[in-house]
């Protein structure tokens, strides 16, 4: 160390402002008192003096090899002491008494109580076991034993030699610990069967290391820590350590902090920023504590500038990166791959199929990659084969992309939101009119059940794709893919982000001079504001704009279109003759067209009108007639369409029978009508057929309001959603 800051010209004060290593410790080091410094020391170091090849790998290994050194040769009787415990943990409370639940615990004949404390790198679980012992050891008169086993190092502790230093630490002389490894683990089980205490292995790498350190019966326990799953563990109960929770994290940081005073607001987006990661925390917080004069909300804003990435997560020798770069160096080199150009995928959260496109691997090579990642804790698997990042490891695998793969890495973006937007746009083909089922290049998609299952499962992915395209100058994916939505948005009639979709196939529109989509896409903004609560000034601002690109483009079907969505923001306006007006003349263009789809839509909404002028019979009469169109299967309606369209019809026939008094038909449409929109994603629509059904049906009616208000509340209309529950 000391012929490495000498060469880079360095005093010690000036490598220990490089580093954040303290003056203390890297003179320590030079005079050979400190022969075994810790990873992400030395790794900080090397960063300081710009190591890099053979010299960077001599000196990590040379720490690395003074650690185990150090480790192994320790005395007999140390391994009793354990480490102390961190005066501010905070939080884990049912955690804590599910350890504390070992105690008690029976097992069958010949099987130890094991308690397997699983997490990925920084949720300090290491700071949890110490804690946790430290409470039980009242309960274990025989003491408690500590045993690092290196299970996430280059080199972890041999089962041979961590039986040697159990044995030893259980006072067997070294003349009699046996040389074979099956006979020191029987000595061993036999040694604990008959004490009361408790075993802390931390930092266990496999099954195999682990297998033979585990007691066959009697009162002692055993906890083990672990980053990987050990899913092959045998009867071992298994604790997973998730992130802290906001309050708890609030609570460490300012634990850590010990009475600084500190803005509130700035605490919880300090909090936020680290994840609920103990560790960044940690780091955050001794930083503000060794820096007096920091400003903890200019500390937050620096956080949440992703420019700066993990190097603010870096606090003396406590460093995120390092704790990362551990799990990620047990990876084989395909998975590494994966796991780096992952960061890449711009949703929160991805399957094995987008895995394989950003790896650039076969399927079946991206599916054991995720089962590494998730088993050494660098990727969380949820529900349905989805997988995400925590947000903090997002940024060490953005660093790791860009130092591994150099120039390289701008192409992986591009392939992914390339990949993405075809999906997108073949899944949503499935529901426009004279497309369907997509080429074989789509698997995934082989009905119309897995293109809606898609596109909602991977909205965040293709609407990042749609404005990372756009950013990019891509517009013609962008506005085909903008396009293919039409239809199918309005099985997601309130997700959010219509708008932005076809704000986006606007922009592209435009960006590429062609007049017919720019009233396209306008003419579908019009639709997403009258979705409520709508707003009809702006449908008429988007239908007039649009009819007169329509019209300058010779699109026929867009005019028709512009008049339709005037109809409507007319009938919002409770304007209903204007409105029919209005839908007339779209009506007959969509039937001069040949569009039939178009054509029911509107003739839904001369229904629309009708009813709302108090022409209940004729709008009865009207909703019959689509409905009669769309069951018809000669009438060429695209069959994905006509199943969305009958649930609406029936809602409407419904609520005319009811408004006439007719009670027992409209219960009997509206009942089928709500059991058909079961299927969809909950609508303004089926919150209206539900209300109406509660008010038709005496006994049974506050079943039907109760469902009213709880589709109301997840269409975000609160008001309705209280006039419902109000009549439950």
């Amino acid at each position: 160390m000391r012929g490495h800051r000498r060469a880079a010209l360095l005093t010690l004060e000036q490598l220990a402002e490089a580093s954040g290593v303290s003056v203390r410790t890297l003179s320590d080091m030079e005079r050979g008192r400190s022969r075994g410094p810790q990873h992400r020391t030395v790794t900080a170091l090397a960063d300081a003096l710009a190591l890099d090849g053979d010299a960077r790998t001599q000196l990590l290994e040379l720490a690395r090899d003074g650690r185990l050194a150090g480790h192994w040769n320790r005395p007999a009787g140390g391994l009793h002491e354990l480490p102390r415990v961190v005066a501010d943990f905070t939080g884990r409370s049912e955690e804590l008494i599910w350890v504390s639940d070992l105690v008690y615990s029976e097992s069958s004949p010949g099987v130890g109580v094991v308690g397997l404390i699983t997490g990925s790198a920084g949720l300090g679980k290491t700071t949890f076991a110490v804690r946790a012992a430290h409470a039980l050891l009242p309960s274990f008169p025989d003491g408690a034993v500590f045993l690092d086993l290196f299970g996430i190092s280059q080199r972890p502790l041999p089962a041979l030699e961590a039986l040697r230093a159990l044995l030893r630490a259980l006072g067997v002389p070294d003349q009699r610990i046996p040389p074979d490894a099956g006979e020191r683990a029987s000595l061993y089980r036999s040694l604990i069967r008959g004490r009361r205490m408790l075993v802390v292995l931390d930092n266990a790498g496999s099954e195999e290391q682990v297998r033979p350190l585990l007691p066959g019966g009697g009162a002692s326990r055993v906890l083990v820590t672990t980053r990987r799953l050990l899913a092959g563990l045998e009867g071992v109960r298994r604790l997973a350590l998730g992130p802290l929770g906001p309050a708890e994290s609030r609570h460490l940081l300012a634990g850590i902090l010990n009475g600084r005073a500190v803005d509130e607001a700035a605490l919880t987006r300090l909090a936020e920023r680290c994840g609920g990661l103990p560790l960044a925390l940690r780091i955050i917080g001794n930083r503000l504590l060794s820096r007096p004069g920091w400003d903890a909300a200019e500390l937050a804003a620096r956080l949440a500038a992703e420019e700066h990435g993990l190097d603010q997560f870096r606090a003396g020798d406590l460093q995120i990166a390092g704790a990362f770069m551990m799990s990620y160096e047990q990876l084989a080199p395909c998975a590494q791959q994966v796991f780096r150009r992952l960061a890449a995928v711009p949703g929160r959260d991805f399957d094995a199929a987008l895995a394989s496109v950003a790896g650039g691997v076969p399927l079946g090579d991206a599916w054991e990659a995720l089962d590494d990642l998730v088993d050494l804790g660098l990727l969380q698997d949820g529900a349905a084969g989805r997988y995400q990042f925590h947000d903090l490891v997002r940024l060490f695998a953005r660093d790791r992309l860009r130092a591994e793969e150099g120039d390289g890495a701008a192409a992986i973006p591009e392939r992914v939101t390339s990949w993405l937007l075809r999906t997108a746009t073949a899944a949503g083909r499935w529901f426009e009119p004279g497309y369907g089922r997509p080429d074989p290049d789509f698997p995934a998609l082989g009905s119309a059940e897995d293109a809606e299952e898609w596109l909602r499962a991977n909205v965040e992915n293709w609407l990042g794709a749609l404005r990372s395209a756009t950013a990019a100058g891509r517009y013609a994916p962008v506005l085909d893919c903008a396009e293919s939505m039409h239809w199918f948005s309005d099985r997601w009639t309130h997700a959010p982000h219509w708008r932005e979709v076809f704000a986006l196939g606007a922009d592209a529109a435009v960006a590429l001079a062609d007049l017919a989509q720019q009233a396209t896409q306008l003419n579908y903004l019009a639709w997403v504001h009258w979705v409520p609560p709508s707003d009809p000034a702006a449908m008429l601002r988007c239908t007039a704009q649009a009819l007169e690109l329509a019209e300058l483009s010779g699109a026929t079907k867009q005019v028709a279109a512009a008049h339709d969505y005037t109809s409507r923001a007319l009938l919002a306006l409770e304007r209903p003759e204007e409105a029919a007006a209005s839908a007339a003349v779209a009506s007959g263009m969509f039937r001069a067209a040949d569009d039939v789809d178009s054509y029911v839509q509107v003739l839904s909404q001369i229904g629309h009108c009708r009813r709302q002028a108090g022409r209940l019979g004729e709008a009865l009469e009207q909703y019959r007639l689509t409905l009669e169109l769309i069951e018809d299967e000669g009438s060429g309606m695209t069959p994905t369409i006509a199943a969305q369209c009958r649930p609406y019809a029936l809602m409407r026939i419904g609520q005319c029978l009811a408004g006439l008094g007719r009670r027992a038909e409209a219960v009997a449409a509206l009942t089928e009508s709500v059991e058909l929109m079961d299927a969809l994603q909950p609508n303004f629509r089926q919150a209206e057929a539900l209300e109406t059904l509660g008010s038709l049906l005496d006994a049974d009616g506050h079943r039907y309001y109760e469902r009213a208000a709880r589709a109301y509340r997840e269409i975000g209309d609160e008001a309705a959603s209280q006039r419902c529950q109000a009549a439950t």
